[in-house]
C-alpha cells in the first residue's frame, strides 16, 4: 500500500500542475463547465426561493448568503470563459 501511495507521488510530480489553460476547449470541458453554470444558476434561483419564504430571519441571511456565493461563483466562471469583457468592464 505504501509503495502504490509513492508511486501515485511520483507520478503527479511528473505531470505536475498546468500553468495555462489550453488554448482550445474540448468538447467534454465545455459540456462541464456549462453544467458548472447550470448548476449555480439553479442554486442561485433555489436559494433565493427560500429566503423569500422563510420565516425564521437567521436561516432566511443563511438562504441570502448562500445564494450570493453561488451568483459569485457564476460570475467567476464567467469571467474566466470570456477574459475579454473583463478588460472592457474596467475601463466603464
Amino acid at each position: 500500500m505504501q509503495q502504490q501511495n509513492m508511486n501515485m507521488n511520483m507520478n503527479m510530480q511528473n505531470q505536475g500542475m498546468m500553468q495555462q489553460p489550453p488554448a482550445v476547449v474540448s468538447t467534454k470541458d465545455s459540456m462541464y463547465l456549462t453544467d458548472m453554470l447550470s448548476w449555480n444558476l439553479l442554486a442561485v434561483k433555489k436559494a433565493h426561493f427560500y429566503a423569500q419564504h422563510c420565516q425564521d430571519q437567521e436561516l432566511k441571511a443563511a438562504f441570502e448568503n448562500c445564494g450570493q456565493m453561488h451568483q459569485h461563483h457564476y460570475e467567476q466562471i464567467l469571467t474566466h470563459l470570456n477574459p475579454q469583457s473583463q478588460s472592457f468592464n474596467g475601463l466603464q
